[in-house]
């Protein structure tokens, strides 16, 4: 089957009026906070997405029975960058992180009960939530094999035990899918189980608030206590010893969603750099006269046009039902380079305008695109995996004889 770039036209549409949404009515709201919302009020959310809805552009990625757009991750590709044009586009559309990687798993792996009681909430937009995986040193990170946090059978349920941080979005969400071991030991590649853990359970705690580098995640990310935390039977998420599995339905999409949103990102340092570029006059001539300048502009050109097509071509891999592994993280580690490169070479560009937080978007930009090479995996941890599976088909058979 042939990968189709053209856009199906209602897809061309929803991104059209993205585009005009974001620089209309969330671009002004992010200039008002500086794009920081890791303790806005929830009145900033709920009035941003109640535009989006007006706008008839909230919940892209939402299937049709939950109330969204129902576009698969090709159409999610054009939609999500332009709503990442501004760091609060897609807290706007409902298809932010991590509430946009939950409803699909929710979407792929809960049951019916389930599916009413936690996706059609979070997809309406009436409340939030958070993925709790990641743990304090030596627990997991990005290796999950180190997970240590675990749930314990008791009559009823599940006891669960840990500590999680760098949770992002939980002060305030409405409930955590946890991942908590239920065999084995750490460094195990088996055994872990998610749950579902409502908000106001008495055995979960919020411990703190971290502060980060970056600030256009809604609430921000925090560190967590689960404590004698007991859940019923009905809140395992998929099967018992089988979470890693199911982890996986969210993971390869969630990193592609994230790659489309900061491209957006991307795009608008790109389009702040031209304009300076196209404007500026230095040394007798406009700064995109510069053969210097002249390179960085392409090569941002490129970066974008690279980074484009890899999110297409590995969407159209996820569409069609392939695990696509090599190039999820093939396109996670470029993009995420990419878009860091494209906003530093608009720093230098723009020069004291470019680090200037009140006259450019360039300085809040800057800092939110770097924890991208950590986020979902840090570059160096996908570079072993891309070359641990280049390598494979090439490997021989161990004979125990050493070449001398």
């Amino acid at each position: 089957m042939p990968i189709q770039f053209d856009a199906d036209p209602t897809v061309a549409q929803l991104a059209s009026r993205t585009t005009e949404f974001v620089r209309e009515v969330v671009i002004p709201a992010e200039r008002e906070c500086g794009g920081s919302v890791h303790d806005a009020p929830e009145a900033l959310r709920e009035a941003l997405q109640k535009a989006a809805r007006d706008a008839g552009v909230f919940a892209p990625h939402v299937p049709t029975r939950w109330g969204g757009h129902g576009l698969d991750l090709r159409g999610q590709a054009m939609v999500f960058e332009a709503a990442g044009y501004s760091l609060l586009g897609p807290l706007a559309l409902n298809c932010a992180a991590p509430d946009e990687g939950n409803m699909h798993l929710l979407e792929k792996v809960a049951t019916e009960d389930q599916k009413q009681r936690y996706l059609r909430p979070l997809a309406a937009g009436e409340s939030r939530s958070c993925f709790a995986m990641t743990e304090p040193a030596p627990g997991a990170g990005a290796d999950p094999r180190s997970l240590r946090t675990t749930a314990t059978r008791v009559p009823g349920g599940w006891r669960i035990d840990g500590r999680k941080w760098f949770i992002t979005g939980a002060e305030g969400a409405g409930f955590t899918i946890v991942m908590a071991r239920t065999s084995g030991s750490p460094g195990d590649p088996g055994g872990a189980t998610m749950f579902l853990v409502d908000a106001g359970n008495p055995g979960l705690r919020l411990v703190r608030t971290i502060e980060t580098l970056d600030e256009s995640l809604f609430a921000g990310h925090s560190e967590i206590a689960f404590e004698e935390c007991v859940v019923g039977e009905e809140q395992v998420l998929g099967a018992v010893d089988h979470g890693f599995d199911g982890a996986q339905v969210r993971l390869g999409p969630a990193r592609m969603t994230h790659c489309m949103r900061w491209l957006g990102a991307a795009r608008r340092a790109q389009d702040v750099a031209l304009e300076r570029a196209g404007s500026r006059m230095a040394f007798g001539s406009a700064l995109g006269d510069l053969g210097m300048v002249q390179q960085m502009l392409a090569d941002s050109e490129i970066d974008i046009e690279a980074s484009r097509a890899l999110i297409l071509r590995t969407a159209w891999e996820l569409d069609t039902g392939s695990a696509a592994a090599q190039l999820t993280s093939v396109s996670k580690t470029f993009v995420a380079e990419a878009v860091n490169r494209v906003v530093d070479r608009a720093v230098q560009i723009c020069g004291a305008l470019g680090i200037s937080a009140a006259d450019a978007p360039l300085a809040r930009l800057f800092r939110e695109v770097r924890p991208f090479r950590i986020y979902d995996g840090p570059s160096e941890t996908h570079r072993f995996a891309i070359a641990r599976r280049a390598v494979r088909p090439y490997r021989q058979p161990r004979t125990g004889v050493v070449d001398g």
